[in-house]
């Protein structure tokens, strides 16, 4: 194979996606694959096959990779900084990394930035819990996603499985929120900057169900506020590609910092077809420090909304379907087997009226996860 622009770690979906715009750009990616099949490993002919934990693998995949990104956080910081004193440009770096792979470090740092978050602190125990007072959040400090890993407890009964799993727990408060915002950012080493619009992300048992782009009814001046927290913690946190800053909307009107994800992200979907320049062209462009795209919308809405394992088995055959009830919807499978609840894929529609906006792709997803038409 050709020798390779950059080396992308992880075969999930967030790969398969960057490999659309590589083609656009010219670039070559070498992806680290869990298994034969991955989603992204369908699409990315330079493949390997392997384990992310093992150094030695991580090292002949990137050997003659100059930079190295992620379709995931979870890469050891040890093997990471190697592969850096190797001469290889991790992007982002393992400094940066540590704030998204551990939960209590991310809370410790933005507390050292200002950056507004719930109030918080490390658990170890009942009697932790207890002094920390009711109800509250119990959260994995590293691992979780999709509402695995994360506990609502209302009495300390109710913690028994979060303390069963025997893992470093981070208690936080439960927030009283409005709804769920996103801000993502883009950056490159050079230090340049751009932000998308803000957008609403509309959660269903801890799993992102649709996104509003941009978030309904948001006032300008939080909308702002948002946006520069996110440019902040990009820039304090040295971030390169994307950054997600996943935020609650307190019904006082406050921001407050819930989630960092520093790779392309769900609530940042919609911008492959609603914004000029997508968030995994931008994220190639930020860790190959290429000049930055526009981030701009190209109607006043996009929706995107994620396609959830149901009773369609066959998504392929289904794609008629979905395609003939709603032919301007944007339709994007990620080639993964059909389980109950898992991520296939998502669709995105965009307009000028949100309701219609809405109503198509909520009805194409629904055709892609039920077959019902609702």
């Amino acid at each position: 194979m050709p020798t390779p622009d950059l080396a992308v770690i992880g075969g999930g979906q967030l790969a398969r996606m960057m490999q659309q715009p590589a083609i656009a750009l010219g670039l070559r990616i070498r992806l680290l694959a869990e298994a034969p099949g991955v989603s992204a490993a369908q699409v990315v002919p330079d493949h390997v096959v392997g384990d992310y934990t093992d150094l030695d693998t991580l090292r002949a995949v990137v050997a003659d990779a100059p930079v190295v990104t992620f379709d995931h956080e979870h890469v050891p910081s040890e093997h990471l900084q190697a592969l850096q004193a190797e001469g290889h440009a991790c992007r982002p770096g393992p400094h940066a990394l540590l704030y998204a792979q551990d939960k209590a470090q991310m809370r410790v740092r933005l507390a050292e930035l200002g950056a507004p978050c719930p109030r918080n602190a490390p658990i170890s125990s009942v009697a932790d819990l207890e002094a920390f007072g009711f109800p509250t959040v119990l959260k994995t400090t590293r691992g979780g996603y999709d509402g695995k890993g994360v506990w609502v407890v209302r009495s300390a009964a109710d913690a028994d499985e979060a303390f069963a799993a025997d893992r470093p727990l981070l208690a936080e408060e439960l927030v009283d929120f409005r709804r769920e915002l996103s801000a993502l950012v883009a950056r490159s080493p050079s230090g340049e900057v751009r932000s998308y619009p803000v957008v609403e992300s509309r959660q269903v048992g801890g799993v992102c169900a649709e996104v509003v782009a941009p978030a309904p009814g948001l006032d300008a001046d939080l909308a702002a506020s948002a946006k520069a927290l996110a440019e902040q913690i990009a820039t304090e946190l040295d971030v390169t590609g994307i950054l997600a800053v996943e935020l609650f909307e307190t019904t006082d009107g406050r921001l407050l910092v819930n989630e960092l994800a520093m790779r392309p992200h769900n609530t940042g979907h919609w911008s492959i077809d609603g914004a000029e320049t997508s968030q995994f062209e931008n994220h190639l462009r930020g860790v190959l420090d290429l000049p930055l795209g526009c981030t701009h919308a190209r109607a006043p809405w996009a929706v995107m909304v994620n396609v959830l394992g149901g009773s369609v088995d066959d998504l392929e055959a289904q794609r008629a379907v979905v395609l003939a009830a709603e032919p301007d919807v944007k339709v994007h499978l990620y080639g993964k087997a059909v389980k109950a609840g898992r991520k296939v894929g998502h669709v995105t529609a965009y307009g000028d009226d949100l309701d219609d906006v809405l109503a198509r792709a909520r009805r194409a997803a629904q055709l892609f996860t039920s077959g019902v038409d609702s």
